[in-house]
């Protein structure tokens, strides 16, 4: 059975192969946690992994640190990743996906709400308050196509028209295909964004094709379909060509509320420390 998911790991488990031709696959661990990098390479390995080409990070943790605990060598990780993957120079746009009024959908609006937005901010106003150097940073939430009645990828769009900025970093909560991964894992891609996918309620993809400029997606599981979650329990194998009345339902964690709080942080912490090199941890901290 292929399980419906928005995570690359899962997708190469999907395959069922060690190796994909036109896919490289490093593992790195650290404390507490593992980072498993995908590289798709060529059309023929995004074919074969079922996602396109670019890089595909994943970080798999016991959860998500809170308090103190965002002081710790899995936040120092995260940061790095993104570091890696946005451009040294030019205005950043943060876009935080989702609807705000389903907790499960909810993270990137949580998220990018704690994002340091710095592009109105200029030279004299940061003297003035004692601040160094910034990043040129915005962030919006464009909410749902069912709140607003415009495509997420037509809104982002506009703004991209407007602010031109080097690269834009989209946050939305994904679907896993295991229960092991979900409300545990961040997935970070080269390769942008596509809203609802994980859900079947797919809308315009957001990419680097269809903005101009470079798309990072950063997203955590929040939900499994619960055929695989009923194949995880039972161990049983269900045919995936079988359809049914389940086919749509999905299951989030009980303390899901917990997750998007603790999640969002997490990733606005590193996020924030990723743009403003020249502010500590404690003090983008205080900024959230």
């Amino acid at each position: 059975m292929n399980k419906r998911t928005d995570l690359a790991v899962e997708c190469r488990e999907n395959v069922g192969k060690t190796e994909i031709k036109g896919v490289e696959i490093k593992e790195n661990r650290f404390e507490n946690g593992v980072l498993t990098e995908i590289k798709v390479l060529t059309a023929e390995g995004a074919e074969s992994l079922g996602k396109p080409v670019g890089t595909y990070i994943t970080m798999e943790t016991d959860g998500f640190p809170e308090g103190d605990g965002l002081f710790c060598a899995a936040t120092d990780e995260l940061t790095r990743c993104i570091s890696g993957l946005i451009p040294e120079n030019g205005t950043i746009l943060v876009a935080g996906l989702g609807n705000t009024d389903i907790t499960p959908d909810a993270l990137g609006p949580k998220c990018a709400s704690m994002v340091f937005a710095t592009r109105h901010i200029d030279g004299k106003t940061a003297q003035e308050l004692s601040l160094p150097k910034l990043r040129s940073v915005c962030a919006v939430s464009p909410g749902v196509t069912g709140q607003t009645g415009i495509e997420t990828l037509e809104i982002i769009s506009g703004i991209c028209g407007k602010i031109k900025p080097a690269c834009v970093i989209c946050i939305d909560a994904l679907a896993a295909g295991s229960v092991k991964r979900l409300a545990k894992t961040v997935q970070i891609s080269s390769s942008g964004i596509e809203p609802g996918s994980g859900v079947n309620n797919a809308r315009k993809a957001v990419t680097r094709e269809t903005l101009g400029v470079p798309v990072i997606g950063i997203g955590v599981p929040t939900v499994v379909d619960a055929k695989s979650l009923v194949c995880d329990f039972t161990g049983n194998t269900a045919n995936s060509s079988e359809k049914n009345e389940y086919d749509s339902l999905v299951v989030t964690p009980g303390n899901i509320d917990v997750v998007i709080s603790s999640a969002s942080r997490f990733l606005a912490l590193a996020i924030n420390r990723a743009l403003q090199t020249e502010l500590s941890a404690e003090e983008l901290l205080n900024v959230m």
